[in-house]
């Protein structure tokens, strides 16, 4: 009964999976080094990716996580498809295809009011981000949004962070942002459950960003 039960509620079920229980003696170590990981990201010590690289492979040489269970969690299709992502973002920005989304831009926002402008450029980068990812979003969208925003006679401060957390939300497909990406198959989602809870969420973003940055940020 329990599958009727979910589609009859629009629940997203997880895929099922074993219980792992840890060991007490463990406890202490993942915490830690979460912590030190945690630390030198904030202070400034090591990027990210390499602190948090480092924090995975100590996870592994104190024994918390055991080797076998690595490689039993590396999801080799997620893995290619990251990798597949790669070229396709670098092809969109060598292309030309940033100059035909500002001239797009500038044909559809001539008379939009200045919430209309920055609420425009917000779901560009919501539209652009699932073929890209986070970072390259920005690099792509950031010299479009200045200059669209100097050409209407606006600040660009507004414009910048649209494009910032537009880049960093996108809802609606698997392949936008890594974290999408890498819950996919652990969860056991499908592709269409991804715009089921997005879309709604997406539009929440919308109406609450667009007053913030113009109260933050004025444009004039």
């Amino acid at each position: 009964q329990m599958p009727s039960i979910l589609t009859e509620l629009g629940c997203l079920p997880l895929a099922e999976r074993e219980i792992l229980l840890g060991t007490s003696r463990n406890i202490f170590i993942p915490l830690v080094i979460l912590v030190i990981a945690m630390g030198s990201t904030a202070l400034g010590f090591a990027p990210v990716a390499i602190a948090f690289f480092a924090a995975a492979l100590a996870m592994v040489a104190f024994g918390v996580i055991p080797v076998s269970e690595v490689y039993r969690a590396v999801d080799g299709p997620i893995l290619v498809m990251l990798a597949a992502l790669i070229p396709v973002a670098d092809t969109l920005r060598t292309s030309g295809g940033s100059d035909v989304i500002a001239g797009w831009l500038n044909a559809v926002a001539g008379g939009l009011p200045a919430w209309g402008a920055v609420a425009l450029i917000l779901l560009t980068a919501m539209a652009v981000t699932p073929f890209l990812n986070n970072a390259a979003t920005v690099l792509v969208m950031a010299p479009i949004a200045a200059s669209f925003a100097t050409g209407l006679g606006y600040k660009p401060e507004a414009f910048l962070m649209a494009v910032a957390i537009g880049a960093g939300c996108d809802f609606l497909t698997p392949i936008g942002h890594q974290c999408n990406t890498l819950v996919m198959g652990p969860g056991g989602y499908k592709f269409s459950d991804y715009p089921r809870l997005g879309l709604p969420l997406s539009v929440l973003i919308v109406l609450v960003s667009v007053p913030a940055l113009l109260v933050v940020w004025p444009v004039r």
